[in-house]
């Protein structure tokens, strides 16, 4: 998916009413035996398809359910029986509602029903996002992790506080040896921390260290945005992240303003790589200056 595409999908995730994508499509690959990603206008779908049903992690766009449907429809007859929200954000949860109909149970953590439930207010972007509806919420929430037996597979959803949001769940495909990362990895492009739904840089990066101490050579890492990658890109995602928080955390030490960073171009040397139309350069920095000024009032 293009990172045009990703700045389309994720505009919605923090007030737009729908994707705007003008002609969605979903694509599907396999990634281990039973396990598949669905690209769309929305984040990376995983899938664990076998004898026992379908397990569904996100579901995009409500708009989208008629594709995601149909591309299911040739690898599964059966509607999913479970969906795993990896956290809030209607680009992951937007299908709930079509799916419950269908008779799909919503899991996810506490946190995204509580979310999901009442209108949230976004001051990054100054947008407002609606309650949802009833029938989009999770029946089944958990607190700490969860695990799924099916297909032969244990399928395990651990619960990571402050990282994308504070309701972000990155699930374990332990047999097939797959990780699926929600919103806290953006492969190939800078992450949108969202500071406003209990977020943290720190939190991600703890996040991504609990994924490393699971991953191996073979592992195959699902991000929540981007294409499909292995270990070496998780470390390299997490490497980006220490360094250039690092760096932030000197520069609001150092008493600098926000205007004073943004004019100094910290990150000048990645910029050309990972900067997009969604978190370009300047609000990769105020993302990141936000966030370590807040931690260093609380010092």
């Amino acid at each position: 998916m293009s990172k045009r595409s990703v700045a389309i999908l994720l505009a919605a995730c923090v007030g737009s009413a729908a994707a705007e994508n003008p002609e969605p499509t979903v694509r599907t690959e396999t990634v281990g035996s039973g396990v598949y990603v669905l690209y769309g206008s929305g984040g990376n779908i995983g899938a664990s398809v076998g004898p026992d049903g379908v397990f569904l992690i996100d579901d995009q766009y409500a708009v989208m359910t008629p594709k995601v449907t149909e591309a299911l429809s040739k690898i599964a007859p059966q509607p999913p029986r479970f969906v795993l929200n990896t956290h809030w954000h209607d680009d992951h949860t937007g299908g709930n509602e079509n799916l419950a109909e269908k008779g799909s149970v919503i899991v996810a953590h506490d946190n995204v029903r509580v979310r999901m439930s009442a209108e949230q207010f976004n001051k990054f972007f100054d947008r407002t996002t609606p309650a949802s509806p009833a029938g989009a919420l999770p029946m089944v929430t958990f607190n700490d992790s969860a695990s799924f037996h099916l297909n032969g597979e244990e399928l395990r959803g651990y619960h990571v506080p402050q990282a994308h949001t504070d309701g972000d769940v990155f699930i374990h495909f332990r047999k097939a040896n797959v990780i699926h990362t929600g919103d806290i990895m953006f492969a190939g492009m800078y992450p949108f921390v969202d500071l406003d739904s209990g977020g943290s840089v720190a939190g991600v990066i703890a996040a991504v260290d609990r994924m490393l101490e699971l991953a191996d050579g073979k592992t195959r890492i699902i991000p929540g945005h981007g294409e499909v990658t292995d270990r070496a890109g998780l470390e390299a995602y997490r490497d980006m992240l220490a360094s250039t928080s690092r760096r932030m955390r000197e520069l609001v030490k150092s008493g600098k303003t926000i205007e004073q960073v943004l004019a100094e171009k910290p990150f000048a040397a990645l910029d050309g790589t990972l900067a997009w139309s969604f978190i370009t350069a300047e609000r990769y920095v105020r993302i990141l200056y936000r966030d370590a000024a807040a931690s260093a009032s609380v010092r």
